[in-house]
Formats: structure tokens, sequence, C-alpha cells
């Protein structure tokens, strides 16, 4: 049988967004082909068994959703759901720590217990009253053509709030806003995922990421994908290949030509160079991928700023504070070494060269909100998995030698966690097939290299808000090339695990 060579869609990369565009384009009649780099389709969005003879299925790169929108699940029939932790956040403070999850009531008792008072706990309210109130209109244009800056303004119709994320770097408003340093340093973490700034950076980087996280589904939360992340690849691909999508695996686009109507993609797989026309290219890739794929030059090189540390333990640890369960302590986000003042020093040092000498991090535990990632027998005996994600570790701090870099990180952040534990981890870690301890370890240049990351960036460049500019275009994914649009995590609205560049892309496509 002769493979088909022309498609209205080449949908280049396979990532959880390439596969809501191709679902969404098959499903309108379109003709689509996927093509995708590596063996399975996915992305950073996939769950592995990363240990050997360990039956244990971790979100190996991204590990929350937030910013998918309830309308690209409805629309696509997808077969996936997200759990709501119960417990939003702990962070310890010497035998004593700020729990915030478990009700209203024992939310504002744990404020007093560290504060002193109830100062804190009703700016808390007030302050988060205010993002959730813009989460609420600005969510909703997300998936819409993009408004003019003047239009998202009149939407959110809070000249405070407008003030406060668009306009005065977040740092000011923590500070007018809260007096521990604590709390401070919680609220700004939000600002600093995968984002490599300070909480007065005059480019407002930091206001940028802020937006995001607090944004995600109208809401602000972030929650755990049943079966792990890759169970939204998985049932994105399937809803793809249902409308009668293409899927190749093993195939690598190499150069992309166009004349703005008609394009020729030319690909490799094991078997060597082939090539095969469409309509619309949409590239879910980096900028500078596409640009290297046009024979363009690239923009500005992106850094990314994290480390990403997969665990499975045999049980979840002691904690210096008693008053606490760690089955509760870990199902949030437990933050490390993230006081608002460690976050400057970490940020300093980072930016003079240097890894942080008290690293911040943060972990969450997925199995205890979903243990279906477990094995029975993992699950019976009590196994945990443990993710954790640190800040301020720029792509440059690796590029002399990576894997002592990454060892040098790793004991580091280890140190810090143990400070507020009441025994070290390591004597919490599972073993695998080998007798090795179950710990992978991921640094920006372990992410380019694995998933062609610019500098291991997860949002491929700094984000942007979500407002058009000059050269935006009518929805955030349009090049200069008027059938060719990116539908990755650097287009306009891009960042996070959305779909949503994916979906904007389609409707260009189909000029909706």
């Amino acid at each position: 049988m002769t493979a088909q060579r022309s498609y209205d869609a080449v949908i280049v990369g396979g990532g959880h967004n390439g596969l809501v565009a191709a679902a969404y384009l098959a499903r309108a009649g379109r003709t689509v082909l996927v093509l995708e780099r590596l063996g399975s389709t996915g992305g950073a969005a996939v769950s592995t068994r990363p240990f050997e003879g360990v039956d244990a299925r971790l979100s190996r790169y991204s590990y929350l959703v937030s910013l998918l929108p309830g309308k690209i699940v409805r629309e696509l029939g997808l077969r996936f759901a997200v759990r709501k932790r119960s417990v939003s956040s702990y962070t310890p403070k010497g035998d004593r720590g700020l729990l915030v999850g478990g009700g209203p009531d024992r939310t504002r008792a744990s404020f007093a217990a560290l504060t002193g008072s109830d100062r804190e706990y009703e700016a808390w309210q007030a302050f988060y009253g205010r993002t959730a109130r813009v989460a609420a209109r600005v969510f909703p244009t997300l998936t819409e053509p993009l408004p003019t800056r003047d239009a998202l303004r009149a939407r959110v119709d809070d000249e405070a709030a407008w003030r406060m994320l668009f306009e005065e770097p977040i740092g000011v408003a923590v500070e007018e806003t809260f007096a521990d340093d604590l709390v401070r340093g919680v609220v700004l973490t939000d600002a600093l995922i995968g984002t490599f700034a300070d909480a007065h950076h005059p480019t407002l980087l930091q206001n940028r990421c802020f937006l995001y996280h607090v944004i995600g589904g109208g809401t602000g939360d972030w929650d755990v994908p049943v079966g792990g992340m890759g169970a939204l690849t998985d049932a994105l691909a399937d809803a793809a290949r249902a409308a009668g999508a293409e899927i190749r695996t093993g195939h690598e686009a190499t150069r992309i030509e166009t004349d703005g109507t008609r394009a020729e993609i030319t690909y490799r797989t094991a078997d060597g160079e082939n090539s095969v026309a469409a309509t619309h290219v949409l590239v879910n890739a980096s900028p500078q991928a596409l640009a290297t794929l046009l024979g363009e030059t690239p923009p500005p090189p992106a850094e990314g700023a994290q480390l990403k540390v997969n665990m499975l333990l045999t049980r979840l640890p002691r904690l210096r504070d008693r008053s606490v369960d760690p089955r509760e302590a870990f199902a949030g986000t437990f933050h490390i070494a993230e006081g608002y003042e460690q976050l400057a020093t970490a940020y300093a040092e980072a930016a003079a060269g240097r890894l942080p000498s008290t690293p911040p991090s943060e972990i969450y535990c997925h199995s205890l909100t979903d243990p279906s990632i477990l094995g029975p027998e993992l699950a019976e005996r009590g196994h945990q998995t443990l993710t954790l994600f640190g800040l301020h570790t720029p792509a440059r701090l690796f590029a002399a030698d990576n894997d002592t870099a990454r060892r040098e990180l790793l004991q580091a952040t280890f140190a810090a966690l143990d400070a507020v534990l009441d025994e070290p981890l390591t004597d919490c870690l599972a073993l695998d097939a080998e007798g090795r301890p179950c710990i992978e370890a991921k640094t920006p240049l372990d992410l380019e290299r694995e998933l062609g990351l610019p500098g291991g960036h997860i949002f491929h460049r700094d984000l942007s808000f979500p407002y058009g500019e000059d050269g935006t275009g009518r929805w955030g994914v349009e090049t200069p090339h008027p059938n060719v649009l990116l539908c990755g995590a650097g287009a306009v609205r891009g960042g996070g695990v959305s779909g949503i560049p994916g979906h904007n892309a389609a409707m260009a496509a189909l000029g909706r």
C-alpha cells in the first residue's frame, strides 16, 4: 500500500499540545499526520517506570495539572480525570510549620501559631481572593482569540489587581501585603517555578510566571492527574487516532520548506529520509527548533532553571514538626528553604555563578492522592512516590560539568530537606532490582538532551502576558509564514500542561 503523500495538516511533535491540535483538526474533517521524533508520544507529559524492576509508574517530567481547560477535555471526549489534593501546602520552620489546607479554621489556626495573630491569614485570604477573581475573568480568554491589553484590562476590571499583576514587580505586592518572611516566601514561589528571576525583576518575568500559576482552571488549583501525566497524553493520542489522525513515532522532522500556501516537510527515520506535503504545518517544538526547521536564524537561547527529582520511598519520613502527619504535609506542596530571604539569597548566589548553598525546592507525593501509579504489592507495603522540583538553578551552572554539578546540587538539596526532617530521607529510599536507591535527578541540560527543551527551559522560552501585542497574531500561534503555526509551549499563552497552544493553533488553521 502506498503511503499518503499529502495532508491538510502535518504536526511536528507528538507532545500533549501537538496531540490536542491533531485531535481538533481530525475531528473537523482534516487529514492529519503527526511526526514524533521519539519512540512514543507524550513529550514532557509522560509516565514511565524509571527504576529497574520496580512497578511504580511516575510522571517523569511534568507532574501536576492546572492550566488544562475543562473545555478541551469535554470537546475531545477525553477519558481522563484529576483529583484535588487534600492539602494545598506545608512549609516547615524548625519544629513548627505552616499548613494551608484542612479547612479554613485549621488554616487560620496554623497561621496564628506561626505568626502570633490572625493578620497574615486575613491578608492571605484577601490576596488570594483578589487573584481568584482575576483568574475567573482571565482564564476563559486563553482559548479565545487574543484580547488586546486594554481589552484584558477592562475584563479584569480591578485596577489594583491589574497594577499588582501586570505593571509592578510582584515583590511590591508581596511586601506590602505580608509581614512574615515565611508567608512571603510561600506566596513568591508561584512566581519562580521554572523561571529564573527575583521578586523585583524589572522585566516582570516573575509576574508572568505568577499569573499563570494562579489563573489555572479559573481557580489556580494544581491537581493530580489520575494514573500519572501519561494518562493524559495516552487519552489525547487515543482521541486523535479515533478522529482519524495518523501518528508516526520514530519520525524526526528535519526541514520545512513553504511558500506560504503549501509546505514540504522532510523527516528522518531509521530507514533514511523522506518527505510529505501539507497545507498547514503546526510545530509543537520550541521557537529555536522552529527556526532551525525553516533554515532561519534562531531567536536568543532560552535558559531553564530547575532541578527535577523523582523518588520512591518505602515510607514517608518523620517530621521534626510532630503536630502534622507526614501524610498531610507531603500531600500538598512541601516547601523547603523557600522563605522570602532564602529565595533572594539563592537567586543572588546563582546569578553570581554559584549553585545555591541552601537550594530552595518543593516536594509532593502523588501516590497519597492517586495510589494507582503504584503496583499492588508496593501499595500494600506502604511505598510512596516523591517528586521534587528545585528552583534557582540556571542551566549555565551545569555547563562546565553537568554530572558533578548535579551531584553537588542533589546533596545540598537533601541537606536542606533533612534539616526539617526527624530522620535522613535516604533512610526511606526504596531500592531497585539491582540494589540501587530509587532516585532520578534531571538538570536543565538533561532536559535539553532528552526532550529538546532549549537550555532545559520548561516553557521553551520566557512566558508572555496573555494579551496581543504587535506581531503576535490573532491567536498568538502565528509565524511570518501564513501556513506555519507554533503550537508548543513557546506560543503566546503557552507553558505548562495546558493544551491551550494546541487548541489555538488548530483554531487558527481552521480559520475560526
